[in-house]
């Protein structure tokens, strides 16, 4: 403002001269807006989540109502459709992920969320199927209409989008003055559908509104499109890792077992722990933990990897130090390949842990090694600790380290705990800590080993974990002495029909007569090849568990092996005859030699 003075200097009058900044302070609203956007959608990989922060986001500094309808399949991570699917009512039916009022109204979560259904002629499903917004307005705007959230661009009518705006006094039944009805496209993929709504503010939506509604959906649609391929990865890992995890344990009379596993959370994504239970020969029963350092697809797979490694190792019956050698030195091997564009280099299993027991029944003796695991939780029978003489040796795949194996006596009514770090350490308390907290949830009184395992796993995990936890319940029992029978046999070949004598008179007390005539034939090949191949000293045992053991052991190192004899040998049909009549045979090498084992079930061949 000035004073206009004349050709005398006196003022004649006031001037008044102004500039209109309302284009500009909306604009920085506008910008206030998508910054607060960029910095609150897509905080976490989870989609029903991002779906709520767009509507957080833009209630009340925007409109007065936001709704978020997706795809069914977004929400469990799998593809969207590639076009809208009509039931036969011929509908299209999407999930309400998200809904915020500038009331404070906001959708409870939960599951499964509710359903929205629309008809083939609702604006949604024509936005789907056009992939281009829409804006419905209750009313014609009126004077000083377009100073709404800001002049810009809709001052001038010609920059609205061709086909907007619809004037549709039908909006205005709900309580709305306007709604702009936004797809969600990400990469060229529809996920579903946001609209935005006006209610209780009586200016109408402008072009500029329109703008902002596509930038703040857009952002949404990214940060939706994120997560749910998280959430397929993370699905993927988790069903890969539920796989190769033993689905249900093997029965075994030597030991009662129950397991639990439960993933880390899914920000941290699925983990490598597993467990496993692998009966052996000789009523024998191995027990194995592990851990891969990492999460994800590669953990899952190096998990499995390793898992079926053991197995094979363990069919072998190697000692547990010896097993867990060899298989340092697989994972030594497996992070260099070949792939069609030439050879790579990876991180392979490095940082792998395994723990490897080994429980006879018949000794009640337990031998097992670590390779860089928690050592097992041994509970006695009276409740208290039994220390475990053991040290871990290096994790697998560093190589050129011994590993050590510890044997002791598990008492009758025991309890033998295996478990992985994630059960026991997490930021709130350190290994010795969760292990004490561990032993005293363990030692209370449970009704059966399986809700011992649940109420431990239950007591020692957060909500929110970081990492995997498994847990391998072990509580061993002593094979009765009367079902086992051991025979010395001298190196005499006129010893063998004493042999089979001898099996026979203890099938007919163990009441396994219809077992006698395989058996018979079973013993005479075996005693015969280890008199006639082997050293002495030499020894029959048989053992009745949950199936009928036949083992001949004899002091030389030597192993029998399988094929099959031509038309005109002599001699080469034992083992094969062995193999066809029984269920597993095999040879299981010790310090003092070896044994031939064949197991057969019980009821016959």
């Amino acid at each position: 403002m000035w004073p206009v003075r004349d050709e005398q200097g006196r003022v004649r009058a006031v001037a008044n001269w102004g500039f209109d900044m309302s284009a500009e302070y909306w604009a920085r609203q506008r910008l206030l807006l998508l910054g607060a956007a960029s910095r609150g959608i897509g905080q976490t990989l989870d989609v029903v989540s991002t779906a709520e922060e767009l509507a957080r986001t833009s209630v009340p500094g925007f409109v007065d109502l936001v709704t978020v309808d997706l795809f069914e399949e977004v929400l469990r991570g799998d593809e969207p459709p590639l076009s809208a699917t009509f039931t036969v009512d011929g509908t299209l039916t999407l999930r309400r992920a998200g809904r915020y009022g500038a009331k404070g109204e906001a959708q409870q979560r939960t599951e499964p969320l509710p359903p929205v259904r629309y008809s083939p002629d609702a604006v949604a499903v024509r936005c789907l199927a056009s992939g281009r917004s829409t804006v419905q307005l209750a009313a014609e705007p009126g004077p000083g209409g377009e100073w709404g959230f800001g002049p810009g661009l809709a001052a001038d009518p010609a920059h609205w989008p061709p086909g907007n705006p619809v004037i549709d006094g039908s909006i205005a039944a709900t309580g709305l003055t306007g709604r702009i009805t936004v797809p969600l496209l990400a990469r060229g993929t529809l996920l579903g559908v946001a609209a935005f709504a006006r209610s209780e503010r009586p200016e109408s939506f402008t072009a500029d509104d329109l703008i902002l509604a596509e930038e703040l959906a857009a952002k949404t649609a990214v940060a939706i499109d994120n997560a749910r391929r998280y959430t397929r990865e993370h699905t993927t890992a988790l069903t890969l890792q539920r796989s190769l995890l033993p689905q249900r344990l093997p029965g075994q009379q030597a030991i009662e077992v129950a397991c639990g596993y439960l993933p880390a959370g899914a920000s941290a994504g699925v983990g490598g722990d597993w467990f496993d239970v692998i009966p052996l020969s000789g009523a024998r029963v191995a027990l194995v933990v592990g851990d891969v350092v990492g999460h994800g697809l590669h953990a899952s797979a190096s998990m499995g990897r390793l898992r079926t490694a053991v197995r094979t190792l363990a069919d072998v019956d190697l000692p547990p130090e010896e097993l867990l050698t060899h298989l340092d030195d697989l994972v030594m091997h497996l992070p260099s390949g070949l792939t069609p564009e030439g050879p790579y280099e990876s991180t392979g299993e490095a940082g792998a842990t395994c723990l490897y027991a080994v429980y006879d029944p018949v000794s009640r003796r337990c031998s097992l090694a670590s390779a860089g695991h928690p050592l097992p939780l041994l509970i006695g029978p009276d409740g208290t600790a039994v220390p475990v003489p053991a040290r871990p040796g290096p994790p697998l795949g560093i190589g050129g380290l011994p590993f050590e194996a510890a044997e002791l006596e598990l008492p009758e009514g025991s309890l033998l705990a295996l478990y992985t770090d994630g059960l026991v350490e997490n930021r709130e308390r350190d290994v010795d800590q969760g292990t004490a907290e561990l032993f005293q949830v363990l030692s209370r009184p449970a009704d059966s080993l399986d809700a011992l395992c649940d109420a431990a796993m239950q007591a020692m995990l957060p909500d929110h974990r970081s990492d995997d936890a498994a847990l391998l319940l072990a509580r061993p029992h002593a094979l009765s002495p009367d079902h086992v029978a051991v025979w010395e046999v001298e190196p005499d070949t006129a010893q063998v029909p004493l042999a089979r004598k001898f099996a026979v008179d203890r099938l007919t007390a163990w009441g396994l007569d219809e077992a006698a005539f395989v058996t018979e034939l079973v013993v005479s090949e075996l005693v015969t090849n280890a008199i006639k191949y082997g050293r002495p000293p030499i020894r029959l045992r048989l053992i009745r568990d949950t199936s009928l053991i036949c083992e001949v052991s004899d002091a030389s190192d030597t192993s029998p092996h399988l094929r099959r004899a031509r038309i005109f040998d002599e001699g080469g049909r034992g083992l094969m005859l062995v193999a066809q009549l029984t269920q597993r045979w095999g040879t299981r090498h010790s310090a003092g030699g070896k044994t031939i084992w064949c197991a057969q079930a019980l009821g016959g061949p």
